[in-house]
């Protein structure tokens, strides 16, 4: 699962060598931070240091790509940890920000790569809507330690310069992070089922068809959405299979008529609610073997804005 950056530019690369970085950058800021918007200010920081370098300084780092990559994430992790302090003062439940593709899905095949323009952006398991759900739960310091370790390849005495603490207390920060998301891990439908699930769901949820809506769904079902204080949302999760088919009835009936296109929600089979040419919410989901265990609705315009054009 590694992707760290090749960094395997000569020394004193040239402008071109070093910007060819910058999807490598991007996938391990949108990791770390769960925000496209958020990882391109980080990436495009991480720049900004590099070109303030003089030629000289530039020359003497062996491997641009390695040094890019350690100061972005470091940017990351102090983002991290003001971050937290503004969730704390978010209205309602947050959620983090889908990336932006145009691509549909069916049975039998979905998009890996997003669209433009996220198409920086990978997506395989580790930007599912689940996983970044776990990885917002950790501390600073354990989802930096895991990703750089587990997913970028990154040595822990590296991380250890990032994040301020010894190797040994990254490598602690890594187990706990697995272990979390190993007590977090459903067991999924396969991905072709998956897809079929969620056009069920879609369906019965137009028709506004409480019984279809309670078979798919799980009995510990949570639906959560994220308004950010701005849009109509629910400010609690809604849990248990009745009380969310009836909320997703309430909702149908309150709408007149429901819009929803099938649309890749971070490599994942989703849904996307429109009026015209404004995208209302996001839907992404995780599955409990053949039942939606968890819906994550994204109705926050400023997370939507990227969407606009899909």
């Amino acid at each position: 699962m590694s992707e760290r950056t090749s960094g395997d530019a000569a020394s004193g690369a040239d402008d071109d060598v070093v910007v060819s970085e910058r999807r490598a950058l991007t996938n391990l800021a949108y990791r770390l931070l769960g925000s496209l918007t958020e990882a391109e200010d980080a990436v495009q920081e991480g720049y900004a240091r590099w070109f303030s370098l003089g030629s000289t300084e530039q020359q003497e780092i062996v491997s641009p790509g390695a040094w890019l990559s350690t100061v972005v994430s470091r940017i990351c992790f102090d983002q991290l940890g003001s971050a937290r302090a503004r969730r704390e003062r978010y209205v309602g439940e947050w959620i983090p920000e889908p990336v932006p593709t145009r691509a549909e899905w069916n049975e039998r095949s979905l998009a890996t790569v997003a669209g433009d323009p996220a198409d920086h952006i990978t997506l395989d398991e580790t930007v599912e809507m689940a996983f970044l759900v776990v990885l917002d739960s950790m501390t600073p310091a354990e989802r930096v330690a895991f990703l750089l370790h587990d997913v970028f390849g990154f040595p822990f005495n590296d991380i250890a310069t990032i994040v301020g603490r010894t190797p040994g207390a990254c490598r602690q920060l890594a187990s706990s992070a697995r272990n979390r998301l190993a007590s977090a891990r459903r067991a999924d439908a396969p991905r072709q089922q998956r897809a079929g699930i969620v056009r069920e769901f879609r369906l019965a949820w137009q028709a506004k068809d409480l019984d279809a809506l309670i078979r798919l769904l799980d009995p510990s079902v949570v639906a959560t959405a994220d308004g950010g204080g701005v849009a109509t949302a629910s400010p609690v999760p809604i849990e248990g299979q009745d009380q969310v088919a009836a909320f997703l009835v309430f909702l149908a009936s309150m709408a007149g008529r429901l819009d929803l296109r099938e649309r890749s929600v971070n490599g994942q089979p989703g849904l996307v609610a429109v009026d015209g040419d404004t995208v209302l919410a996001v839907y992404a989901f995780e599955l409990n073997r053949e039942r939606i265990h968890r819906i994550w609705a994204i109705r926050n315009p400023d997370k939507l804005r990227p969407w606009a054009s899909r």
